[in-house]
């Protein structure tokens, strides 16, 4: 994302608290890996990383989820904090490859847990969406989402998404249980 490191934008009520939306730096990668280390371990079947694994990386192996620049495949990723603690976090990933260049992916969605139902995750993936529109040459963004998780499923289908696919026993957890996910995307430019 060229052009997207020139704002932020700031809601919420004051007894509450204001929630402010930024793209991250490399600076927020302590917190970002923090959350992320809280929410694997929390919800070890919403994602498909696992906390052991994840827990052993440096804050640093992240930079990647920064930017292109950063030499990954990510565009950006967009952090909600409440003050100075990072409470959620969204990241978008494009791959360079001609024939899938039009294709985003959304990935990592975490809203920290004491301030769910707060709508942090409604504003995530709608300020995600605006940037992705930026781009003129992405048309589709995708994402997955474990089966069951309902209260998310509700918010990717209120913004658009319509649900593709369904991958029974995507994820199997140490204990030997599995997940299914449904895969959803949403046209950019309908």
């Amino acid at each position: 994302m060229s052009d997207s490191n020139d704002w932020t934008a700031a809601e919420g009520r004051p007894a509450e608290g204001v929630i402010t939306l930024r793209l991250l730096t490399e600076a927020d990668l302590p917190a970002y890996k923090a959350l992320r280390d809280a929410m694997l371990a929390r919800h070890e079947q919403a994602f498909t990383s696992d906390a052991e694994t994840e827990r052993a990386r440096e804050a640093s192996s992240y930079r990647v989820r920064l930017h292109p620049q950063a030499g990954g495949k990510s565009l950006f990723t967009l952090g909600a904090w409440s003050g100075e603690r990072l409470v959620g976090a969204l990241t978008c990933e494009h791959e360079n490859r001609k024939k899938v260049m039009h294709v985003a992916h959304l990935i990592g969605m975490m809203v920290d847990d004491e301030v769910r139902g707060r709508g942090i995750g409604k504003r995530l993936l709608r300020q995600a969406l605006a940037l992705l529109r930026r781009e003129p040459r992405l048309e589709t963004v995708t994402l997955s989402v474990t089966a069951g998780n309902q209260a998310a499923i509700a918010l990717y289908r209120q913004a658009g998404f319509t649900r593709y696919g369904h991958l029974p026993r995507a994820l199997r957890l140490s204990d030997g249980r599995y997940y299914a996910k449904d895969l959803m995307s949403l046209d950019l430019r309908p």
